[in-house]
């Protein structure tokens, strides 16, 4: 079985998923970022599809981008500009290459964590 990456974000402020937060991934080299791909949060904070397939997976650095300033304003959370968190990277690796990652954010507007769910 081949590997794949998933993600969602959860609004802890509010208590509930994450719709429409835009999420770009990147495979890291050294200094070198390259986007591999992009996707929206769903109705449950979710990707529709896992954000790295099976058929693209690969073992290495990767970081997931969350561009999460937009749905805090929208939200009425967001405070002044300049934003706390406007923009959240997550770095992480993946070493096994068959195994399910899962790279959660939980998102409040002046913190956020994360941690390899299942």
């Amino acid at each position: 079985m081949a590997g794949y990456l998933t993600t969602h974000v959860l609004d802890t402020a509010r208590g509930c998923p994450a719709k429409g937060i835009r999420i770009a991934l990147y495979a890291v080299s050294g200094n070198t970022h390259r986007k591999i791909a992009e996707t929206v949060t769903n109705e449950d904070g979710r990707t529709d599809a896992p954000i790295l397939p099976a058929g693209d997976f690969a073992t290495g650095t990767y970081e997931l981008v969350f561009f999460c300033g937009d749905y805090l304003r929208a939200t009425g959370l967001a405070g002044d500009d300049p934003l706390f968190l406007d923009e959240v990277p997550i770095r992480f690796g993946m070493s096994d290459p068959g195994a399910h990652y899962h790279v959660p954010l939980l998102l409040s507007p002046y913190g956020y964590s994360t941690y390899r769910g299942s």
